[in-house]
């Protein structure tokens, strides 16, 4: 029986979300496994990956061949990192501590690498974001000083307004006190 490590689908339709299995080579895509190893769901970013690094390292040192977007998955994980490094123990170039510590080292600068890409993008956003709230300020700005100018026009002709009519009424109050003032002469 050839097994293969592969992707089996899942998800709804536009939104994949993928189950890392190993399975027999004949069976069909979605169909019977013999083991799940993990996860992997490609829409985040950057792509989440959930795996049983134990088993996956077993199945690839037993010779399950993988495929090649799963053996990206495993690279990425340091699956293939710990088979190279384990097959140095096995020759004997270093022990079994040495093993775990340059696989440490090596999944530390991994992990940095993966927060400054995050931190980057995080960075990013929150420019991209404080541009758009610049922007909509000053869309802001401008709309209240249209406002601020058209309530300005508007209280000086309802001033304007007002005085006219005022003046309408001392106009018409004093040509009707002249007489009275004519009559008392």
């Amino acid at each position: 029986m050839a097994t293969k490590i592969r992707l089996q689908r899942g998800g709804r339709k536009g939104y994949a979300v993928y189950r890392i299995v190993v399975a027999d080579s004949r069976s069909p895509r979605d169909g019977k496994f013999t083991e799940k190893l993990g996860t992997y769901n490609p829409n985040t970013n950057p792509a989440t990956v959930s795996l049983n690094f134990d088993r996956a390292l077993y199945w690839v040192e037993a010779g399950a061949q993988p495929t090649d977007t799963t053996r990206n998955i495993l690279k990425g994980e340091g699956v293939y990192m710990m088979k190279h490094l384990r097959g140095g123990v096995k020759k004997g170039a270093f022990d079994e501590a040495a093993c775990q510590q340059k696989f440490e080292a090596w999944k530390t600068a991994k992990d940095q690498k993966n927060q400054a890409v995050a931190q980057k993008t995080a960075d990013a956003k929150k420019a991209d974001a404080q541009k758009h709230l610049e922007a909509e300020k000053k869309v802001n700005e401008a709309i209240a000083k249209k406002v601020a100018d058209k309530k300005a026009a508007e209280a000086k002709a309802k001033a304007e307004a007002e005085a006219a009519k005022a003046d309408e009424a001392a106009e018409a109050e004093a040509p009707a006190e002249a007489p009275a003032e004519n009559a008392e002469a």
